[in-house]
């Protein structure tokens, strides 16, 4: 992927450095379990948060020099973060809209949000309560470890998909759905938040369809590397690894398959307009 040399947002804001108290995480699932249930939470991330019991007191740590890797990480998402915000201004213009962009908070290990206290297992976030996209670096290593999920492109399908949950904000999506879900059962429930995430991930694949067009950032294999980290997250094969049996019912993010398909289709067209996922009968 062509990222070097290019614009870095200003909208980044790193609290590495900063420890926060530990919180216990119920269910007996260990870190990498829930890490891989709930990765690419969408919306506001308060489900999980219910989970983890109150943070103790912020305690704060003299900040460590970064590594020569870590730094290179934080140019990275600082100019994926700069691309979805050229993308997405332009595009907010031609629907006469005005594009408010998101903060990307980096953290290490816990983080405090508008939405409650999260560890890094929660995974990559948006909370809307601050328009805010939080994310903890190393999760690149676990993507590429434990998902197999490899190449840069597929950690700026990461951050993209994220973005695109705040953009679900902003369009007023998010806010429809969490109408929609009051009063039904959790299966329901669950239906709705699968279209959301769907169309979050064909939001990622409208940002690098615009942002190829306009700044060629792509390079031989990158799409693959998209396409590959999109079907590592699909729900039956994050349930598959981490259970070993599916359960359709408890779906909240898409199957691989699923979630390969919205992707392509916004990569191919970059066409808003046919991103409903939740009048789609089909998904």
């Amino acid at each position: 992927m062509r990222w070097k040399g290019r614009r870095q947002s200003a909208n980044v804001e790193d609290r590495r450095g900063m420890s926060r108290g530990r919180v216990a995480v119920g269910g007996g699932l260990g870190t990498l379990a829930i890490a891989l249930i709930v990765m690419f939470l969408g919306g506001d991330p308060k489900q999980v948060m219910q989970a983890l019991q109150q943070a103790q007191p912020t305690t704060a740590q003299p900040a460590q020099p970064l590594s020569a890797e870590e730094q290179e990480l934080t140019e990275f998402v600082s100019v994926i973060l700069a691309d979805t915000e050229d993308v997405w201004n332009a595009l907010f213009q031609q629907m006469g809209k005005t594009y408010r962009e998101p903060k990307l908070v980096i953290f290490s290990g816990a983080v405090q949000s508008a939405c409650g206290f999260a560890e890094s297992a929660t995974g990559p976030f948006y909370c809307s309560g601050d328009d805010a996209v939080y994310i903890d670096l190393r999760f690149f290593q676990d993507m590429q470890k434990q998902l197999e999920a490899h190449g840069d492109f597929a950690w700026a399908y990461v951050i993209a998909h994220e973005v695109g949950h705040h953009v679900q904000n902003l369009l007023g999506t998010m806010q429809t759905m969490q109408s929609l879900q009051r009063g039904r059962s959790q299966e329901e429930a669950n239906r709705l938040l699968v279209r959301l995430e769907l169309q979050a991930d064909f939001l990622a694949g409208v940002w690098a369809h615009h942002a190829q067009r306009t700044k060629d950032i792509l390079e031989a294999g990158d799409i693959e590397e998209g396409l590959n980290a999109a079907a590592a997250v699909g729900d039956d094969r994050i349930m598959k690894r981490s259970q070993g049996y599916v359960v359709p019912d408890a779906f909240t993010h898409g199957t691989s398959e699923q979630r390969v398909r919205w992707f392509t289709l916004g990569f191919k067209t970059g066409d808003l307009s046919l991103g409903d996922t939740f009048a789609a009968k089909a998904l």
